[in-house]
């Protein structure tokens, strides 16, 4: 089917997704329409998180790689509807304001910052919660949302994979050097955290990921994928150069129930440059 938006058309693949109840406001739902901006001690780490809304939804915003709530979620924290969901966008240890520890990417890092998500939520009283997942944020909410099923009330991914293939690898190199990317994507970067710090992370992190192209099938947390019983909604960008449309349909061919959406013009950073579109498109699947 064709859904048109703001003049853009929107091609969509959708399978019905189960309804589920909102959870009961949490306690840390309180703040209005300002942003606040705390830390919270999870699991041994000073996770940092930003918060937003009045609502009785709790949605936590997920991070892509070197990410932060500060860089990768602007629109969402600044336009999402207020009165019916409760935003936090969280800083994943060793990115943004979650420093120290440094990052590093040992071969469970997704999990490691799947248990974090979810150990942040229930620290700030949340006892049920949606979660949206940008690119490595992605992964983490499907590890998330397959091992944790009765704390997620529904998903939404984009940019996402469940497996790394060689050519994968090859588009992970063309970005190691962080000297090469656009100045407008490698500024706010090397504000938050510094050229050395920026650099030498990037790198590690292309090391990380790419290490999952040796397992069979590639697989980074394929095997999960049948176990994710909430409702889900993919998002995939057809001009995304970072993450082959292929991720996309595998995550919705192997997620039971789950809903694609293709946005034509839509590349890695969709939900920043088609902004009202997306939240549109994930505030009509959240309610």
């Amino acid at each position: 089917m064709v859904r048109r938006s703001a003049g853009r058309a929107l091609r969509v693949l959708l399978l019905p997704a189960r309804a589920a109840p909102l959870m009961p406001r949490g306690s840390a739902a309180c703040y209005g329409t300002s942003i606040t901006s705390a830390k919270v001690q999870v699991n041994g780490v000073n996770l940092h998180y930003q918060q937003t809304g009045e609502g009785s939804h709790a949605v936590l915003l997920l991070p892509g790689m070197l990410g932060s709530g500060q860089t990768d979620f602007g629109p969402q924290l600044k336009s999402m509807n207020k009165q019916l969901f409760t935003i936090v966008a969280w800083d994943p240890r060793g990115y943004g304001k979650s420093i120290p520890p440094s990052r590093d990417f040992p071969p469970d890092f997704f999990e490691r910052d799947a248990k974090d998500a979810v150990d942040l939520m229930q620290a700030l009283k949340f006892k049920k919660f949606s979660l949206l997942g940008w690119s490595d944020g992605g992964i983490t909410a499907l590890i998330a949302a397959a091992k944790y099923p009765t704390l997620i009330h529904k998903l939404v991914v984009w940019g996402a994979n469940a497996s790394v293939t060689q050519e994968d690898v090859r588009i992970y190199n063309g970005i190691r050097d962080v000297s090469k990317w656009s100045e407008k994507v490698r500024k706010p970067l090397e504000e938050m955290y510094g050229h050395k710090y920026f650099a030498k992370t990037c790198e590690a992190w292309v090391d990380g990921i790419s290490h999952f192209a040796e397992n069979s099938d590639g697989n980074i947390c394929q095997e999960l994928l049948p176990d994710i019983k909430c409702p889900t909604f993919i998002i995939h960008g057809e001009k995304d150069c970072l993450v082959p449309q292929a991720h996309a349909e595998y995550i919705h061919k192997h997620v039971k129930g789950s809903r694609l959406l293709l946005m034509p013009e839509g590349k890695h950073n969709l939900h920043l440059r088609f902004a009202e579109d997306f939240n549109r498109q994930v505030e009509d699947f959240l309610r």
